[in-house]
């Protein structure tokens, strides 16, 4: 069993969710570790500095929320719905992306090493200083995304 990350509470799947139907929506530096939130609708949740390594977060909607240093390698991202979501310094490492909506989405100083994003749609995406070594963008759309050549700002075609 993962050990939980000192200074982080952990929840279960469940309890997220029912937290989360309540109304409730800041779970700063929660623990999630292997949590299956496949299929959710988290739309707006705060899961800034969480730890939702290796979770199922696939067909999760995550539309504008806050995964601002979130650290999520090998999470199951695929066709999650990241539209507009903050992910500044999220750790998304070995991450599955595929056909994931990133729309928007701010990715500035991401780890995103290793991570499958076949076929995700970064349109407008920020990916400034985003890692994206070895990560898999087969059929990305990355229409309007922004990002560095060198020391100048890039808007892709």
């Amino acid at each position: 069993m993962a050990r939980q990350p000192e200074g982080s509470a952990a929840v279960t799947a469940k309890e997220l969710l029912e937290r989360y139907a309540a109304g409730e929506r800041d779970f700063t530096e929660t623990n999630l570790t292997r949590a299956d939130l496949s299929g959710a609708d988290l739309s707006g949740v705060n899961l800034s500095r969480s730890y939702p390594t290796w979770a199922n977060l696939a067909g999760t909607n995550l539309a504008g929320a806050n995964l601002a240093g979130a650290n999520l390698p090998g999470a199951n991202l695929t066709r999650a719905n990241l539209r507009e979501a903050d992910l500044v310094e999220a750790n998304l490492r070995e991450a599955d992306l595929t056909d994931a909506n990133l729309t928007d989405a701010n990715l500035t100083e991401a780890n995103l090493t290793g991570a499958n994003l076949r076929g995700a749609n970064l349109t407008r995406a920020d990916l400034r200083d985003a890692d994206l070594r070895e990560a898999d963008l087969t059929g990305a759309d990355l229409t309007g995304a922004v990002t560095w050549l060198g020391n100048r700002k890039v808007v892709l075609p």
